[in-house]
């Protein structure tokens, strides 16, 4: 049998798919990274009608829709605060291919990607698969990332650096002064900011800051989705905006991968960037209101738990064992390790699901912490 690359080599299964595998299937499953709300309904109509009159019969534009790009445009100004040329955006499927094309097009081998430990599985995984070497940065005690750690880790060998606020898997949220610090380190050393802002709608307390504010140079890509802000993980559109001469090289990857994301969904994207935008209010509230009720769960069961300001994760620091404890009365959540080294002694819990069953999953972990 021939054998494989050495970067499929380097990559293992996602330990978060590892343990929806161990677990039975009537577990409560708190390990799951997606809303549990349905995708607006004025989204789902405009993919419908845009198949029923044909309109997605074909491929798009590489780039995506006139009409999408510019919505998305649309959007970072409203939401954001910086412009867009809506042909320096490329509708992706997902924001996971939108990483894959940013560190693809900027990433040598052997070259350096800092990403924050612990971190989504993606950044070191994508990393590799591009023969980049990932380096972990350790995080604050309040799991946020300090630009200056970032600053004393960056090499001549480093091509870029990874943000994620809200952060997947912490909740936690990076304040103005850390992204205006970001934007600064990538226009100083002359290094990618790769500001990942999927989960940029799920904040609690304070606000969301984009690094692509403050930049002075075109350091800076942004990544981002409707999935987690429209519940729409399922319909698989995100986008990645950057400098025109940056989006042209992703663009190259995007075209021979993908051709292009897929149409019916760019137009149910299109609806819900455009659209009512009550239902992402509603949500974010209702989510606000599981984490108090997990968090307040967890300390009465003697879990600390650094409070996420958003996304729908919490990561208490939890003592040995009791990942699979709580695994075996049937409750998934996921090991901390799974996220980086410096995840260990931690687990990721999601409460994207009702408090009903929040409730009932805090008795079992409750249980597995006595005997953990």
């Amino acid at each position: 049998m021939a054998g494989f690359s050495s970067r499929v080599e380097a990559v293992s299964i996602s330990g978060i798919r590892e343990v929806f595998e161990a677990a039975s299937e009537d577990a409560i499953n708190l390990g799951l990274g997606q809303p549990d709300f349905p995708t607006p309904e004025h989204a789902r109509a405009a993919a419908i009608n845009a198949i029923e009159d044909g309109a997605v019969d074909g491929y798009t534009s590489n780039k995506g829709t006139k009409a999408l790009r510019e919505a998305i445009a649309t959007k970072h100004e409203r939401d954001n605060g910086f412009t867009v040329d809506p042909s320096n955006v490329i509708a992706t499927a997902g924001g996971s291919e939108a990483l894959h094309l940013a560190i693809e097009a900027h990433v040598d081998p052997g070259e350096e990607v800092l990403i924050p430990d612990p971190g989504f599985v993606s950044y070191e995984a994508l990393t590799r698969l591009a023969d980049g070497t990932p380096q972990p940065i350790e995080l604050r005690d309040d799991l946020t990332m300090d630009p200056a750690a970032v600053e004393a880790a960056i090499t001549e060998d480093t091509a870029a650096f990874v943000v994620c606020s809200p952060a997947n898997p912490t909740g936690a949220v990076q304040s103005k002064a850390d992204m205006e610090a970001f934007a600064r380190i990538a226009d100083e050393h002359d290094v990618v900011c790769l500001s990942d802002e999927v989960y940029e709608r799920i904040v609690f307390d304070g606000a969301h800051y984009s690094p692509a504010q403050f930049a002075e140079t075109d350091s800076v890509i942004v990544i981002n989705a409707c999935s987690k802000a429209y519940s729409m993980t399922g319909w698989r559109l995100g986008w990645v905006t950057a400098s025109h001469e940056r989006i042209e090289q992703m663009l190259c990857v995007h075209q021979y991968a993908q051709a292009c994301a897929s149409a019916p969904a760019q137009y149910a994207a299109q609806a819900a960037l455009s659209g009512p935008q009550d239902v992402v209010t509603e949500m974010v509230s209702a989510f606000e209101r599981r984490r108090d009720v997990l968090l307040d769960g967890l300390e009465a069961i003697g879990l600390e738990t650094p409070t996420p300001s958003g996304a729908f994760y919490a990561m208490p620091r939890v003592p040995d064992g009791w990942t699979d404890a709580v695994i075996e009365r049937d409750v998934v959540v996921v090991p901390g390790e799974t996220f980086g080294a410096n995840g260990a002694g931690h687990a990721r819990i999601s409460y994207a699901t009702d408090v009903e069953t929040i409730k009932e999953a805090l008795e079992r972990m409750g249980r597995a912490t006595q005997h953990a």
